[in-house]
């Protein structure tokens, strides 16, 4: 890909790809800190394997980052796995990255987002759809058709029979 395809990177794709960055470093300081206050009690190195997983996300972001940030584009597809991931570092105290993920789920729902990923996956750009407005259906006048209802014989009366005459 020729140098000036990356310059048709939008502004926040570049800014998933620091926020990206920042919470990765944030993450692996963070799990840094949590595995090393966590081995200084015995309860602790029990909860080791969970104080480690805001280090793993830290490094999965960062690798996230370089590829978007990277000269020349790499093939990427947007993760929202990795911004549920940075959302759920909540429980451990990280707000940083539980902003960075929901900012980032937000940018990944923009047009020209979705169009960038699209053509560096070499899918066809993402169009938007003008809105259709539906042609309204053509109004046929009638005038109501008047049936006559053909006029029924009255019954003859049934006159009585007197008895005797």
């Amino acid at each position: 890909m020729n140098a000036s395809y990356s310059e048709q990177k939008p502004g926040l794709v570049t800014a998933i790809a620091l926020m990206a960055l920042v919470s990765g470093i944030i993450n692996l300081f963070w799990g840094f800190v949590a595995s090393a206050t966590a081995l200084g009690t015995v309860v602790g190195v029990i909860c080791l394997p969970l104080t480690i997983l805001p280090t793993i996300l830290g490094v999965f972001e960062i690798i996230f980052a370089a590829k978007l940030l990277s000269a020349q584009p790499q093939p990427v597809q947007p993760s929202p796995a990795i911004a549920v991931f940075e959302i759920l570092t909540v429980t451990f105290g990280n707000v940083f990255s539980l902003i960075v993920g929901i900012l980032t789920l937000i940018f990944y729902n923009d047009l020209t987002v979705k169009d960038y990923f699209a053509r560096i996956n070499g899918a066809a750009p993402i169009m938007p759809s003008a809105p259709v407005s539906p042609q309204p259906e053509p109004v046929i006048e009638s005038l109501p058709e008047i049936v006559e209802q053909p006029e029924q014989p009255e019954k003859p009366k049934r006159t009585k029979k007197v008895a005797g005459k």
